[in-house]
């Protein structure tokens, strides 16, 4: 598992060549991954509408490409959308398009994703930002196929695309919140895979970390050959709040900063080597969210929001939805009071208002009144 290594550095490209089975791949040898590929190898057969859920850096995208490649599309555009990338008024352009003068900048007609995707495959990550008109519009071109361009008068091109979507949001919950469309999940969740964490596939930890070293030495010039033992226990027993996409920028944090052969366990951070030397808790007490780890960080070890959860947004290692449940369990510890929040939270009194800002700027704000 799971995330691929995608030769030559093509990660993120928008089309796959005809050699495109070649060039996604997943690593591991877990239950867990192995028939996670068997799934796709059914999935890939049919055109169904495929929703791929997990948290976040669990290799989503990965799956879709794999998806794609593996059937009768693959010789054809795979076309990425980071639904929550974009405000709603780029995104719609970006999906359907726009016509010449249809607003400012636009000097000329652009095809949208939809429409250079033709007989290829759309993904929409992160589908669960997308805001209610935007979903109203996605529904309207999954039930007719017809692309509306931004600023066209009358009907539009028909296309025929594989849709494949994804999120780490619970989207049955956002319907009972009215922030989803019910009508829009039944036609995304034709197909359903869920993607497990890394903390419950550890099996692909050491292919995973191997894979990543060879990668990065190599495009680095690294002498970084191996990883010890030790080091390697102590990877295999971390918990990997951040997934696949943490272990992949540890690995390539190694191999910039150590100047050695091998990876040795003083080479990790404490973070990583305190629980290593903790033992593993049963099955169903490790699963634990994105969220329950940031939290337990701020509560228990006493880390600071600005250090723990901060950055790691600013990122994109988590997701605005990650945040909320931290502030969701913050306000039912403090009973609705963001100003015992941001205490519990490790922030001195004089980052009240930043912390306050922050929630308001990035929508992460949640109303306190019913946790009093």
């Amino acid at each position: 598992m799971m995330d691929a290594v995608v030769d030559g550095g093509t990660r993120g490209a928008s089309a796959a060549s005809p050699r495109a089975k070649d060039k996604v791949q997943l690593h591991g040898q877990s239950s867990e991954t192995l028939a996670l590929q068997q799934e796709i190898d059914r999935v890939a057969r049919s055109d169904a509408k495929v929703l791929i859920t997990g948290e976040s850096g669990v290799g989503k995208e990965i799956v879709a490409r794999n998806i794609h490649t593996r059937g009768p599309r693959a010789n054809h555009m795979f076309a990425p959308v980071n639904c929550a990338g974009l405000p709603e008024t780029l995104l719609e352009s970006e999906l359907f398009g726009h016509v010449k003068g249809s607003f400012t900048g636009a000097y000329r007609d652009k095809p949208g994703k939809l429409e250079t995707a033709h007989m290829g495959t759309i993904f929409l990550d992160e589908v669960g930002e997308m805001t209610l008109r935007m979903q109203g519009l996605l529904l309207r071109f999954l039930e007719t196929g017809e692309l509306q361009k931004v600023g066209a008068d009358g009907s539009g091109r028909i296309v025929n695309v594989r849709v494949i979507a994804a999120t780490n949001r619970n989207l049955r919950d956002m319907i009972t919140q009215g922030t989803f469309r019910e009508d829009l999940f039944y036609r995304l969740n034709v197909i359903h895979i869920v993607v497990p964490p890394l903390r419950e596939r550890r099996e692909d930890i050491p292919t995973l970390a191997q894979q990543f070293l060879g990668q990065f030495a190599s495009a680095n010039r690294s002498p970084l050959s191996s990883i010890a033992p030790a080091a390697m226990k102590a990877l295999y027993e971390y918990s990997w709040p951040g997934n696949v996409r943490e272990l992949e920028n540890v690995i390539e944090r190694l191999v910039v900063t150590v100047q050695a052969s091998t990876i040795e366990l003083d080479h990790l951070s404490s973070e990583i080597r305190v629980q290593g030397n903790v033992a593993f808790r049963p099955r169903r007490e490790r699963r634990r969210t994105v969220a329950d780890e940031l939290y337990k960080r701020m509560i228990e070890q006493h880390e600071s929001f600005w250090t723990t959860v901060y950055p790691l947004f600013m990122d994109r290692e988590i997701t605005r939805a990650n945040v909320r449940e931290v502030i969701r369990r913050g306000l039912e510890e403090a009973r609705g009071n963001y100003k015992i929040v941001a205490r519990l939270f490790n922030m001195e009194t004089r980052d009240y208002k930043r912390f306050l800002n922050f929630l308001r700027k990035h929508d992460c704000q949640i109303p306190f009144k019913e946790y009093r």
